[in-house]
């Protein structure tokens, strides 16, 4: 398969999940703009915000516990142009919000370099993902997606849309190209995304996993399970995963647009309550949301010992 028909096939298949839902439009209350802040630890018994530094494990690799996302929808972000991205990305790196999150699937990498244009490429930390399967297709697509970015290095590399319970034992050529290029200073961490409760627990006993993205919400919101109900047993997941030292950290947290506007707060709180989640991505749509998302989470003042 070429490596445009496997990203293709991968888009249909995560595309299909994602569109389980009809989603609507999120309307940010945009009545409180945050004032531009650097990101700071989060010391004890302190408020916590979006833009605390977290550490995603023992990776050494230190993003804002906010992450902006540029693949709602495999990549609304896109319709927004390039200068439009660009300057949203801006205004949530001088908000603090200094983790940006992509894909080869999303088609955002050239949107990225030219935001990392514009800031001071130590300060931000850049995930993509591979939807690659095999050891030639991730190095080819490693190399290039590099290229695409304009860095020397991205810090946290995840395998993208894993559904397979079996996937450790079926994509070691992938993973060995991903350990090597992490022993070579190309990537930071490695990981995984995942779509699929059985890909997730073959996650958490899997040493070679640094970072875990998991779909998380408190809604069952184009999850790994269908239900409410069953949430618990995607958090229990996760829970085993950290106490293992793996960094794990949430998307669909609002359900990539198809939460009702009164299940928003509640959800954000959920994922802000988590102690096992370092962080987690939202793909926002204009610098409103942001401003939105981390004034709904100040306003939290959830502390932790």
């Amino acid at each position: 398969m070429s490596s445009i028909d496997r990203r293709t096939f991968i888009g249909q298949a995560c595309a299909a999940i994602g569109t389980a839902v009809t989603g609507r439009a999120w309307t940010a209350r945009a009545d409180t703009v945050v004032a531009a802040s650097r990101p700071t630890v989060a010391p004890p018994d302190r408020v916590l915000s979006a833009t605390d530094t977290v550490k995603l494990g023992s990776t050494g690799v230190t993003p804002s516990r906010l992450a902006i996302g540029t693949g709602t929808k495999v990549s609304k972000q896109r319709e927004l142009g390039e200068r439009g991205l660009v300057r949203m990305l801006r205004h949530g790196f001088d908000q603090g919000v200094r983790w940006w999150e992509a894909a080869d699937l999303y088609g955002t990498h050239s949107y990225l370099r030219l935001g990392l244009r514009e800031v001071d490429r130590e300060r931000v930390v850049i995930t993509s993902k591979s939807s690659a399967r095999t050891a030639d297709g991730m190095r080819a697509d490693l190399e290039r997606i590099r290229q695409e970015l304009g860095t020397d290095y991205i810090d946290v590399f995840l395998m993208h849309c894993l559904m397979d319970g079996d996937w450790p034992k079926k994509l070691g050529g992938a993973m060995d190209v991903l350990s090597e290029a992490k022993q070579k200073g190309l990537v930071r961490a490695v990981g995984c995304s995942f779509h699929s409760l059985d890909a997730l627990r073959a996650a958490v006993d899997e040493p070679w996993v640094d970072v875990m993205l998991a779909r998380i919400n408190p809604f069952a919101m184009l999850m790994d399970v269908g239900k409410p109900q069953e949430v618990p047993k995607v958090v229990e997941v996760l829970q085993a995963a950290d106490a293992r030292g793996k960094a794990v950290y949430g998307m669909k947290i609002l359900g990539e647009g198809g939460l009702q506007p009164e299940q928003i707060e509640p959800a954000l709180k959920f994922a802000m309550e988590q102690t096992y989640l370092s962080g987690f991505t939202i793909g926002f749509r204009s610098q409103a949301e942001i401003d939105d998302v981390v004034r709904r989470i100040q306003a939290f003042a959830i502390r932790r010992a």
